[in-house]
């Protein structure tokens, strides 16, 4: 019996590192890349160089792959839909897949099901979004609001915060339906991450926290600190319940508010491995990338808990200092038990080159080796 062969769409690094678990498995992987400098596109053997839009070339690609997966969900919802009929698997799915391709049909089937969000609705113009805002007030005009672009949206693109309708004209531009919600008034940010098989066997991680700087990710601590136990349970349950009824194969992350009055609300769904779940590699006994190739080859999953109390994980992110391996020496010498993750990719401004993962039994301590051993790298702490 020959091993199978998981055809990866996109090649950033969230296929960088999926390749990465498949590895020990003796997975084989063929990636279909937007260029040969890609993250993914400088480890993996075989790489196809393509674009992901044109059907033609996604069939060329799908050839000799025994199923298909993404690092992201930008693959036209149609051509999944052709694949499939071709008889390739495709994991996850189309008719999953697009609650995360549209805001505004993620909307929609999550208030089918009964899951909790904010207040919403597609808007067709800044009139229409003055006409929302009102509908929420209890005093005022009821802005700010917040404006999204149904498709397309990542790391704060696409998104606006609005305190005028004269604010609102912006997101129109783009061409696209637009969503307008309520501005939540929460605590922090959580995110529920599940990974589900074909046949139904599916996993939860622990709830963590997740804080943003200018919309982008910046640390995620596993599992959040003084979250009530009945709300982490309530959070994993709800999660795994999505997975299972849109019919999720491989890994979901959801991302929640955490209201000041101890409510969770859905804020967004992405089906593949996350940067939520970066902590997973050094901090579980089974990283989402490993139990997302496990679900996608319909295998066991592995054990999702923690390896250690606790484990953070700090982005790192381009700055005016691209030589990041002369920081190696320090950050090293200074924290034996640091692990770095980096991705190939040139040193931008706010780009996300790496990530670095810190464990132990002090909160604090986890916390502030994770920050500086970042902030090192980006050039942002000099001692």
């Amino acid at each position: 019996m020959t091993f199978p062969v998981v055809g990866m769409v996109g090649g950033g690094q969230l296929a960088r590192m999926t390749h990465e678990a498949g590895i020990p498995l003796g997975i084989r992987f063929k990636l279909l890349s937007d260029t040969p400098q890609d993250s993914a596109a400088q480890v993996v053997n075989e790489v196809v160089v393509g674009d992901y839009r044109d059907l033609d070339t996604l069939r060329e690609f799908a050839r000799g792959c025994d199923v298909i997966t993404f690092d992201h969900e930008h693959v036209p919802t149609e051509h999944l839909k052709a694949l499939e009929a071709d008889g390739i698997p495709v994991r996850p799915g189309p008719d999953a897949l697009v609650h995360a391709q549209d805001k505004g049909v993620m909307r929609a089937k999550l208030d089918a099901i009964g899951v909790p969000c904010p207040r919403h609705r597609i808007v067709g113009d800044p009139a229409d979004v003055a006409a929302f805002a009102a509908e929420g007030a209890t005093e005022g005009d009821g802005f700010p609001v917040v404006l999204k672009t149904v498709r397309g949206g990542y790391d704060g693109k696409g998104v606006w915060v609005v305190d005028s309708v004269e604010e609102a004209a912006e997101p129109f531009r783009a061409g696209v339906p637009v969503l307008a919600e309520e501005k939540v008034d929460f605590v922090r940010e959580l995110a529920a991450n599940v990974v589900r098989s074909p046949h139904g066997q599916a996993v939860a991680y622990p709830v963590v926290e997740s804080r943003q700087v200018n919309g982008v990710c910046d640390t995620v601590i596993a599992p959040a600190p003084g979250l009530d136990e009945e709300l982490a349970l309530h959070a994993e349950e709800m999660a795994l319940g999505i997975a299972k009824e849109l019919g999720v194969v491989g890994h979901l992350a959801v991302e929640l508010f955490q209201t000041r009055d101890g409510r969770v609300l859905v804020n967004e769904l992405a089906m593949r491995p996350h940067n939520s779940g970066h902590w997973t590699m050094d901090g579980a006994i089974t990283s989402q990338f490993a139990n997302h190739v496990r679900a996608v080859l319909d295998l066991p999953l592995g054990d999702p808990r923690p390896r250690a109390r606790w484990t953070v994980m700090a982005n790192v992110l381009g700055g005016d200092f691209p030589d990041m391996y002369s920081a190696y020496l320090h950050c090293m010498a200074r924290d034996p038990r640091l692990k770095i993750h980096m991705y190939g990719k040139d040193v931008k401004p706010g780009r996300k080159v790496g990530h670095v993962n810190t464990y132990g039994d002090d909160l604090d301590d986890v916390l502030e080796r994770a920050g500086h051993a970042a902030g090192y790298l980006r050039g942002t702490i000099t001692e």
